[in-house]
């Protein structure tokens, strides 16, 4: 009895210790700072906190929001996609082109198609940017920041090209040429919620089921975590990496189609930089930008903090020069707090003064989560 006393007055503080404050804040950051931006702004304008303000915010953060998520399940796997702000423009002018109708000189004829045919058109174009962009780094073995870069380039040229510089406008269609509804994306709402915010709930519940529900997305994690083990254990590597960057492709045109549909409007320069956003967006939602870390729901919530942030700025009347420097600022602090969050573990020492804990125990401790939650 009195042997076993001493052992378990020491188990008890660990016991107790689960719980911890620091890592609570660490691991929700992101929530906090959405909340913390919420009542700054409400209380410096008494034109934010309402929900026409919301719905309006909500709108904008969508294009980025969807960008994020595709660009999540590309960080997921380890890699980059620098693409994705081009594909957006690229989608856009191709949605514009497709909507001035399509000439058929030896035909005589001009093609106007349907609204849905140019959304199915425009996601294959996505898809096949996202492929060009995985065989590059899948099979080709091109790093994944240089095959994105490229493409970034290849892809924005064209849409210059198409357009010589200028923009597709007017693109709302008309009745007797039955391609109308081009602006619903943009401007209608269901059940009082624009339709570009309901594309981005569904968008991400599909990608929050595919991580969690599916074998690809087990396969995503562990290829993430560790390329070389996945491969041993059976992972279809290559093709889980042309996969996500296809899946990023699409995510792009998506976004594409609800930006010129706000805008009726379609120019080859849209979209730039909003790459780095989306980065931005993964980044302060507690991705790992090394791969095998992160989920949807912080994706966007990080998404919803740089558009409540950004909007924000804008609302209280500060210089677009000042909201570069906070919104980079923001993204310093986020990735310091990753590195922070995803630092390996030092070795611990026992309370004794006696050898120090063993790194095999440490990893075979951490492996079983349940035999975690079950000592505490």
């Amino acid at each position: 009895m009195t042997d076993a006393s001493p052992d378990s007055s020491r188990s008890r503080p660990k016991a107790s210790a689960g719980f911890s404050l620091a890592k609570l804040l660490l691991e929700g950051r992101a929530f906090f700072a959405l909340i913390a931006i919420i009542v700054v702004f409400s209380l410096l304008s008494p034109y934010y906190f309402t929900l026409g303000n919301f719905l309006t915010m909500a709108s904008h953060v969508a294009i980025f929001g969807i960008l994020a998520v595709g660009m999540l399940l590309v960080i997921l796997n380890g890699g980059i996609d620098l693409s994705v702000g081009s594909t957006l423009g690229f989608s856009g002018v191709i949605a514009g082109f497709l909507m001035q109708g399509v000439q058929l000189t030896a035909l005589g004829v001009i093609l106007f198609a349907p609204v849905w045919v140019v959304a199915v058109l425009v996601c294959v174009l996505g898809a096949l940017v996202g492929l060009v962009n995985g065989v590059l780094i899948a099979w080709l073995k091109v790093p994944a920041f240089v095959a994105t870069l490229g493409m970034l380039y290849v892809v924005r040229g064209a849409a210059l090209l198409m357009t010589n510089g200028l923009t597709y406008n007017d693109l709302g269609g008309k009745p007797e040429l039955g391609n109308t509804g081009f602006d619903w994306l943009g401007f209608n709402r269901l059940l009082d919620i624009p339709v570009g915010v309901l594309a981005m709930v569904v968008i991400a519940l599909i990608g929050s089921i595919i991580l969690n529900r599916t074998a690809f997305g087990r396969w995503l994690y562990a290829s993430g975590g560790n390329e070389r083990a996945a491969e041993l254990s059976g992972v279809p590597v290559k093709k889980v990496q042309v996969s996500v960057y296809m899946l990023s492709g699409i995510c792009a045109s998506v976004a594409g189609l609800i930006l010129s549909s706000e805008l009726t409007s379609a120019g080859p320069t849209a979209g730039t930089s909003y790459e780095l956003t989306a980065i931005a967006a993964v980044v302060i939602g507690g991705a790992a930008l090394t791969g095998g870390r992160g989920n949807i729901r912080g994706t966007l919530v990080g998404a919803f903090v740089i558009g409540f942030l950004s909007d924000g700025l804008v609302i209280i009347g500060v210089s677009a020069y000042w909201q570069t420097v906070f919104t980079g600022a923001v993204i310093v602090l986020a990735v310091l707090l990753n590195a922070i969050q995803y630092r390996p573990r030092a070795r611990l020492s026992s309370p004794a003064g006696g050898s120090p804990t063993s790194p095999k125990k440490d990893k075979a401790g951490m492996a079983d989560p349940a035999l975690e939650k079950t000592a505490g």
